[in-house]
């Protein structure tokens, strides 16, 4: 069972939320969702690892998301997600050992950054859930398109956000209750739904693209000792097949997982391969 969400605070930080599944003395494994989502986006794949494999899982909510604080303008740089993630390790996993993190998307991106120049050594592997240096322009367009388009203005009533989300991933089963749409959304005092993050996140951002951005984080990837995986949704707007091959020729020795049926969403497309692929990658690289 997963514990009640807690809270890791620090001064002049926003607080961030998470939430544990396994045993306490589980071997900790942060899962850091991508941008616009929150720790109720890996659909399972936390609490089904846990109970697998003895592992200590953390599901955390990124500074401006979910339940976690708003940083405010000027807060939402990538170094300031990567130095939660590092605030984050250092709490689950005092001492020597240290903790692997699967990161999706932005999770992905502040975990390489951390790992490669802000405090290598940081984590004991990482796994990159459809991200990479060399990303889809395009695809990041439509993704980011998608999130902004109603952060200001939100929604009437969920069925309205169910109806745009179903537009946006038409492959997805429609779900047959909204119960779940809750999570990823908060109600107003004007009476409107919008997405559960800061609006001024999106502008904290945009710095994150472009051939300096990609050099930058070819230098970060190239400079990490840890292991890495790089699971890919096979039909991903954001990373295709030359991005992932790419990637390889940077990262030899790096894992890899093409997940059928999965877009950039991976955990949310396929649930059941996505966990399988994690934790065959983490259990090749127990510490214990």
């Amino acid at each position: 069972m997963a514990t009640a969400p807690s809270a890791l605070t620090r001064p002049d930080q926003p607080a961030i939320a998470y939430e544990t599944h396994g045993p306490e003395d589980g071997e900790p494994v942060i899962f850091a969702h991508g941008g616009g989502q929150t720790r109720h986006a890996w659909k399972g794949a936390a609490a089904q690892l846990a109970a697998s494999g003895g592992w200590r899982t953390i599901a955390i909510d990124l500074r401006g998301h979910g339940d976690s604080g708003w940083a405010g303008e000027g807060g939402y740089g990538i170094e300031k997600f990567a130095g939660d993630l590092i605030a984050m390790a250092d709490h689950v996993a005092p001492g020597s050992l240290r903790p692997h993190v699967v990161g999706a998307s932005l999770g992905g991106i502040a975990s390489l950054v951390a790992e490669g120049f802000v405090r290598p050594g940081s984590f004991a592997t990482i796994t990159l859930v459809d991200i990479v240096p060399r990303m889809s322009d395009e695809g990041r367009d439509r993704v980011t398109g998608f999130m902004g388009r109603h952060a200001e203005d939100g929604f009437a009533t969920l069925e309205e956000a169910a109806d745009v989300i179903a537009e946006y991933l038409p492959h997805r089963p429609r779900p047959k209750s909204l119960e779940g749409l809750k999570k990823n959304l908060r109600h107003g005092e004007d009476g409107r739904w919008r997405w559960h993050w800061d609006p001024a996140f999106m502008g904290g951002t945009r710095g994150t693209r472009g051939n300096d951005w990609s050099d930058r984080l070819e230098q970060a990837v190239a400079a990490i000792a840890c292991p890495i995986h790089l699971v890919r949704g096979r039909s991903s707007e954001l990373v295709d097949e030359e991005a992932a091959r790419h990637f390889r020729t940077v990262v030899p020795s790096a894992g890899y997982t093409d997940v059928e049926g999965a877009r950039h969403m991976v955990a949310g497309d396929e649930n059941d391969a996505f966990g399988e692929a994690v934790a065959a990658f983490l259990n090749t690289h127990r510490q214990d």
